[in-house]
C-alpha cells in the first residue's frame, strides 16, 4: 500500500522523467533555400519562433504535470489552448523543415500515381493547394494530407497552429506556413507569390515518403 510520501516520490520520479522537446536541427544551412526563402527569414523562423514553441510548450507541460498531480482538474483545463497552439507550433515546424530542400527531386511513381488519381495532375494540386493556402484567413497553414479511411489525398486548412492529423485526421504530408513570420520580411503583404515560390524548393522525396508511410 502507498503511504502518501510514497506517492509523492512516484510524481517526482515520473515528472522528472518526462522529457523535454527540444527544437530540432535543420537538414539545411539557414541561407539553403535562398532565394526562395532567404536566410534571414529562416534564421528568424527557425531559431526565434519555432523555438518560441518549444519553450512555451515545456513550460506548459510543466505546469500540466503539477496541475495533475495536485489533481487540479481546472489548471488541467486551463492548460489545453496552450498546449494546443504551441504543441501544434512544435509538429507543424519540424514538419515543414523537413518537407522543404533546395535539391528536392521529384514526387515517387507511387505518390505522383496517386495525385494524378486524386487531382488530375501535379500541376493541378499544386494551383488548388496554392489556392487554399493564399485563402487562409489570418495565420494558418495549407496541407496536403492524406485520409486512411477514404484511402484518398486531400487538401485542408487549419488555423493558427492547429496541428493537421489532430484537427481532421488526416495525416500531414506537406504544409505551407502562411503565417506572416514565414514570408513577410521577403514577400511584403503579396502571400501568392510566396506560396508560388514555396513549390520550387519542396522536397517531393520527404513527401513521398510520408505518403508511403501514410500507407502502411
Amino acid at each position: 500500500m502507498f503511504t502518501s510520501r510514497g506517492v509523492g516520490s512516484v510524481i517526482r520520479v515520473v515528472n522528472a522523467s518526462r522529457q523535454k522537446h527540444t527544437l530540432p536541427q535543420l537538414p539545411y544551412e539557414y541561407n539553403a533555400l535562398e532565394p526562395v526563402i532567404s536566410r534571414e527569414i529562416m534564421s528568424l523562423h527557425h531559431s526565434k519562433h519555432h523555438a518560441t514553441y518549444v519553450n512555451n510548450l515545456n513550460a506548459a507541460e510543466e505546469k500540466l504535470a503539477q496541475a495533475q498531480a495536485k489533481g487540479d482538474i481546472q489548471t488541467v483545463i486551463s492548460l489545453a489552448p496552450a498546449l494546443k497552439f504551441n504543441g501544434g507550433g512544435h509538429i507543424n515546424h519540424t514538419i515543414f523543415w523537413q518537407n522543404l530542400s533546395a535539391n528536392g527531386g521529384q514526387p515517387s511513381d507511387a505518390l505522383l500515381k496517386a495525385v494524378e488519381k486524386d487531382f488530375g495532375s501535379l500541376e493541378n494540386l499544386k494551383n488548388q493547394l496554392a489556392t487554399s493556402s493564399v485563402g487562409v484567413q489570418g495565420s494558418g497553414w495549407g496541407w496536403l494530407g492524406y485520409n486512411k479511411q477514404s484511402k484518398k489525398l486531400e487538401i485542408a486548412t487549419c488555423q493558427n497552429q492547429d496541428p493537421l492529423q489532430a484537427t481532421t485526421g488526416l495525416i500531414p504530408l506537406f504544409g505551407i506556413d502562411v503565417w506572416e513570420h514565414a514570408y513577410y520580411l521577403q514577400y511584403k503583404n503579396v502571400r501568392a507569390d510566396y506560396v508560388k515560390a514555396i513549390f520550387d524548393v519542396a522536397n517531393w522525396q520527404d513527401i513521398s515518403s510520408r505518403y508511403e508511410n501514410a500507407l502502411k
